[in-house]
């Protein structure tokens, strides 16, 4: 019996990591290169680290977007450089996006919906349209 609830918890527990959350306080992994220079007087310590994500890139990463979008490849919807050469970077697309994402859609790239987000914020919404937007060919 202990066996098969502590199956049931795991599979319950990957499913729930597997959705994403949506949340946008996920912690964020960062690379950094540290080199070492050791002279006959001196130790020269150097720190490189890699240029942080955009906003928009960070709420997307940090999102279920990636379960269904990719960056350069069609998923289940259409891929963000696919996205980014229909939709001139604009005030009124940003916004328009923005509210897609929020409410969702249908129609635009094929038959399947695409699920709203009601708990997103327009602000962040709108980052996120804006570095999709920003992802040319």
């Amino acid at each position: 019996m202990k066996h098969t609830t502590l199956l049931i918890l795991a599979c319950l527990g990957l499913t729930i990591a597997s959705c994403g959350g949506g949340s946008s306080e996920k912690a964020e992994e960062s690379t950094s290169t540290t080199t070492t220079t050791t002279t006959d007087t001196a130790t020269t310590v150097s720190t490189e680290t890699p240029s942080e994500k955009l906003p928009g890139e960070k709420l997307v990463a940090t999102s279920d977007c990636l379960g269904c979008h990719n960056k350069t490849e069609k998923v289940i919807g259409p891929a963000y450089v696919d996205i980014a050469a229909k939709y001139p970077s604009n005030d009124e697309n940003i916004s328009h996006l923005a509210d897609v994402i929020i409410k969702g859609s249908k129609g635009t790239w094929g038959d399947l919906p695409m699920t709203p987000h009601p708990n997103l914020s327009k602000d962040d919404a709108k980052l996120m349209v804006t570095w999709i937007l920003s992802l040319k060919k």
